[in-house]
């Protein structure tokens, strides 16, 4: 008796420490302050410090102007690569994008992502700290972004602001 009391005991603790854990419902990038926030019921628990494309300030508003787009995204599929260790797509160009890119006639880009950094010899991690590098997206190191990677599901809204 007392060996099928101590299983359900460790059972009930087990599933009240992961019913206890915070479900992340909306990431934040703050571009100015280069952060990334992980908010769960209005309440940030994580940032991160992030850097953007090479040309940060101002939407993105074509293919290739290396500026990273503000608005409110989702996360829609992940992928892991050798060139950006993990990354969560965006679903940009959203319907407000694809409208002002029509209207200017350009094409407003795509492949947007969070990602970490590349795993290079020629470049370590510690050369992309602090510098705008990416062609649009937003980075994390990489021992961040495997953070990130675990706690937000897809689906997550992600609001970008400037």
């Amino acid at each position: 008796m007392s060996r099928l009391f101590s299983i359900v005991l460790l059972c009930l603790c087990s599933l009240a420490a992961h019913a206890a854990a915070p479900v992340i419902d909306k990431v934040v990038v703050l571009k100015a302050e280069r952060q990334l926030q992980l908010i769960s019921n209005g309440e940030v628990l994580h940032r991160y410090r992030i850097s953007l494309g090479r040309q940060p300030v101002g939407h993105k508003r074509q293919q290739g102007d290396q500026r990273t787009p503000e608005g409110i995204y989702t996360i829609d599929w992940r992928h892991e690569s050798p060139a950006y260790n993990l990354s969560m797509h965006l679903d940009y160009p959203n319907l407000k994008d694809k409208m002002a890119a029509y209207k200017n006639d350009v094409d407003p880009g795509g492949m947007i992502m969070i990602h970490g950094t590349p795993i290079d010899e020629d470049y370590p991690e510690w050369y992309f700290k602090g510098l705008d590098w990416t062609n649009g997206c937003i980075a994390l190191g990489n021992a961040e972004m495997r953070e990130v990677w675990n706690l937000v599901p897809d689906g997550t809204l992600v609001e970008i602001l400037p």
